[in-house]
């Protein structure tokens, strides 16, 4: 049987330019958290250009979403580093850098170990998410999905992972 990662990507409307004072508390902990990130147990990758992080990245409409996508082993590992280490506190904090949003912001799936997801991967499953809720293709930590579940919705419709 193939292996599986699970691929994440989540998106936040930013509250001002990175460089603005309102931002601050959050860019001045970017290299904290990604370096937190690349050394946690279960890290596979994550986006991030030359600066290492991927705040200069825009892959929608809207300049003002920031992305974040990352890959890791499962969704344990993924789930541990998320709220059990100082990664929770910028979530405690993101309303005062991020916009709330009447929308999913947050998409996990699966994908074949190797694969490396492409933006336009990850905005595919984000709509997917929005328009039919969670479903094994396309799912969140609080409606979780397996790989087996991921395979047989992928029968029933004649889907690739990639």
């Amino acid at each position: 049987m193939t292996h599986y990662h699970l691929a994440q990507l989540n998106i936040g409307r930013v509250r001002g330019a990175m460089d603005s004072e309102i931002m601050y508390g959050f860019a001045s902990r970017l290299d904290e958290i990604n370096a937190l990130a690349d050394t946690a147990e279960g890290f596979v990758w994550r986006l991030q250009t030359e600066e290492g992080n991927a705040t200069s990245i825009h892959v929608f409409d809207d300049d003002t979403l920031l992305v974040n996508m990352s890959v890791w082993e499962n969704i344990e590992t993924l789930h541990t580093y998320t709220y059990k280490t100082l990664h929770v506190e910028l979530l405690r904090d993101r309303k005062d850098w991020f916009v709330q949003m009447d929308t999913p912001h947050m998409v996990l799936w699966w994908i074949e170990a190797g694969h490396i997801p492409t933006t336009d991967e990850a905005k595919e499953k984000l709509e997917l998410l929005t328009q039919n809720g969670a479903t094994p293709l396309a799912f969140t930590f609080t409606k979780r999905f397996t790989v087996e579940e991921m395979l047989a919705a992928q029968d029933t419709f004649n889907l690739s992972t990639e």
